[in-house]
């Protein structure tokens, strides 16, 4: 009779056991899932006037693959993208890509357009509520213009990202070209039109981005 027992508990461990690494199972495959990181950006994020594989969206998956995180990297980004033709693109890049994560790096072309910073942040607003819609964790990038722009409008176009990130409970880079653009010798980190950087202003860029992107892989 004792023997029985004993073995009717061990039947019960092992059942438990079991039961517990089948609830277990769905929680595992998603820490061990693939991750798919959408970029969507402008020409900051679109290699203008570099070689392939030299701007900061290259040396992101170099440094994913280096450091042991799964992920495909999908650059969707456009020279000369605004955030209007970003929001109009995004739901198929969505539905095609179905991202983990997305990266939106637009804003700067508007400002040099002179369109509205209220249709800017619109625009971002819906971008980044697609996005976290369709099951993704977002990143915003901020940008910022120069001084010549006049204090009110800079100002209030940098605060649209921070707005839209803390409307929307999203994680934020507010400026892009930190280290690059504020520096001292900035001019030297700059293409000739002084508005793309040069490739080794890139790393530091993706410093920027990684700061905001690795807390959400």
């Amino acid at each position: 009779m004792q023997g029985q027992r004993q073995h009717f508990k061990r039947r019960r461990m092992v059942l438990g056991a079991a039961g517990l690494f089948l609830a277990a199972m769905p929680l595992l495959a998603q820490s061990a899932a693939p991750r798919t990181v959408l970029i969507v950006g402008d020409s900051l994020s679109a290699e203008y006037g570099l070689a392939r594989g030299a701007g900061w969206v290259a040396l992101l998956e170099a440094r994913l693959a280096k450091q042991g995180i799964e992920a495909r990297v999908v650059n969707a980004s456009i020279s000369g993208e605004t955030t209007s033709g970003g929001r109009t693109r995004l739901p198929a890049l969505l539905k095609q890509h179905r991202p983990t994560h997305v990266v939106i790096e637009l804003g700067g072309n508007d400002a040099l357009r002179g369109f509205p910073i209220r249709s800017t942040q619109d625009n971002l607003q819906a971008m980044t509520q697609a996005s976290q819609a369709a099951g993704a964790k977002v990143l915003l990038v901020g940008m910022q213009v120069p001084p010549n722009y006049g204090k009110r409008y800079a100002d209030d176009f940098a605060a649209a990202f921070g707005r839209v990130a803390q409307e929307r409970k999203v994680a934020l880079v507010p400026f892009l070209l930190k280290g690059v653009a504020d520096r001292a010798d900035a001019r030297e980190w700059f293409q000739g039109d002084g508005i793309h950087p040069l490739a080794k202003a890139h790393p530091v860029m993706l410093d920027n981005v990684w700061s905001g992107l690795k807390p959400l892989l």
